[in-house]
This record gives structure tokens, C-alpha cells and sequence, in this order.
């Protein structure tokens, strides 16, 4: 079990323990959440740079990396759906979306094909981040008196339902734009695998 795979599996435990915190009614809990999000997106970053500076790139490390973010950002999206904040017809698009193309991925990878993975992808998954950071964010300085008695008006500006709503449609719309692309673009790939199964 080489420290990659450690801090991938340490992001995976670290996401339940995000949600406990983040969906508890207690303000400082919440508050603690993000930092626990932000730690287990640190360990994606510094596993992915010790695998590559020392090499310790493992079949198991390349299928659970992925799988380890999507479970964290899944839950994260899932929260906010919880919360009333987002609608669950997007979140179960992006997470259906993210699973099934990280699923063909690992698949192809055991049978040692390799899908292409386009800059549009990498920017979907920037993009996912980011409008996540901005909700916790927001919801967790919402829960801080001083922001609430000083920036209230920006807090309820920034908390805007219509806005989150079609902030959240272009991530979506984004997301699923970029899962139809991969698979058009790694069609013949996913063909040959089907013919390698069979």
C-alpha cells in the first residue's frame, strides 16, 4: 500500500465525515466541514504528485484516484440537494455522467486500452470544484455571526436560489455536453472493448 493509494483511500474516508459535519445543525461543525473538504482535496493533489515525481503509479492507484474524487464531489452536490439547494435531476446527470465514464475508464484500462481524455474534460472537472468551493463557502460563512451581521446583503446576493439554479444548469449542461463528446470521441475504443468482452 504505497502513500498515494493511502491518501486516496484517506480522501474516501474523509468524505462521510465531511457530510456528518456539514449537514449538522451545529454552525461550528459546519465550519469545520470545510475544512475537512478542502484537506481531502489536497490529498488528490499530493497523491497525484507523488505518483508521478516518484513513480509509484499502481493499476490499483489509477482506478481508485478517480473514483475516490467523484465520491467526494458526489457527496458534496448530494448535500446541497439535502439542504434544498440544488435540484437532484442535475446532481444525479453529473454523477451518473462522472461514474459511468470513470467505469470505462477503469474497464479499459484492465484490458490495457486507453481512452484519449480531452482539455474540455479536465475544465469540467475545474468547473465542478469550483461552483462546489462556492457553495460551502457561502453556506458556511452564513453560519459565522460576524458575516451575518456585516455582509448579510452579499450573503443573500450570493445565496440567490435563481442564480444557483442556472449557475447549476451550465455545470450540468457542461458536464453532459463533455460525457456525449467522450464517448463520441472514443467510440472505436469503446467498440473494440465491447468485441474483446464478447
Amino acid at each position: 500500500m504505497l502513500l498515494p493509494n493511502q491518501l486516496t483511500i484517506a480522501r474516501i474516508v474523509l468524505t462521510p465525515v465531511f457530510m456528518f459535519l456539514f449537514l449538522s445543525d451545529n454552525p461550528l461543525m459546519k465550519q469545520v466541514s470545510l475544512g475537512v473538504f478542502i484537506l481531502a482535496a489536497i490529498t488528490d493533489w499530493y497523491d497525484g504528485w507523488l505518483a508521478r515525481k516518484f513513480n509509484y503509479i499502481t493499476a490499483w492507484g489509477k482506478f481508485l484516484d478517480p473514483l475516490a474524487d467523484k465520491i467526494l464531489t458526489s457527496s458534496a452536490f448530494f448535500a446541497f440537494v439535502y439542504m434544498g439547494v440544488l435540484e437532484l435531476w442535475m446532481v444525479l446527470i453529473i454523477v451518473i455522467r462522472d461514474f459511468l465514464i470513470t467505469g470505462l475508464r477503469a474497464y479499459a484500462e484492465y484490458r490495457k486500452q486507453y481512452f484519449s481524455t480531452s482539455v474540455l474534460a479536465k475544465w469540467k472537472t475545474f468547473i465542478q470544484m469550483v461552483f462546489i468551493y462556492y457553495l460551502l463557502l457561502v453556506y458556511v460563512l452564513d453560519t459565522i455571526s460576524y458575516f451575518q451581521n456585516n455582509f448579510m446583503e452579499i450573503l443573500l446576493t450570493l445565496k440567490n436560489a435563481t442564480m444557483i439554479y442556472y449557475s447549476m444548469l451550465a455545470v450540468t449542461l457542461f458536464t453532459l455536453a463533455t460525457g456525449i463528446m467522450y464517448l463520441l470521441n472514443n467510440r472505436l475504443l469503446i467498440k473494440k472493448l465491447v468485441l474483446i468482452k464478447n
